[in-house]
């Protein structure tokens, strides 16, 4: 069994208040919770999946295991990078059209 398997078995005893839901809105809030995290979702977009998540016990778990995957990874994952590669990414920014803000994230 699978992880969306195992999702629709959650979903399947009730979220939500205890009523049945639809499952396409678990699915999709599922699906756009990285963009949901990233915030990369117009704001009426967010207050939608906000609400589900509040309504939905299942979807909810999903979301605070990724944020607390997220702190891990943040955590855990701090190598350095080289000048060289910086450079080289810098480069590929600019020659792709991009324009050069002078910030970039590893700075």
């Amino acid at each position: 069994m699978d992880d969306q398997d195992r999702m629709a078995d959650d979903h399947m005893s009730g979220c939500g208040g205890g009523t049945r839901p639809d499952y396409g809105d678990c699915a999709d809030a599922i699906e756009k919770l990285y963009h949901y995290l990233d915030g990369e979702l117009t704001a009426l977009r967010r207050e939608q999946i906000a609400q589900h998540l509040a309504e939905c016990s299942p979807c909810l778990d999903a979301f605070d295991f990724e944020v607390e995957l997220r702190v891990v990874i943040a955590r855990k994952c701090r190598d350095v990078v080289p000048d060289s590669l910086k450079e080289r990414v810098r480069k590929a920014l600019e020659a792709s059209g991009m324009p050069p803000s002078g910030e970039y994230r590893w700075e």
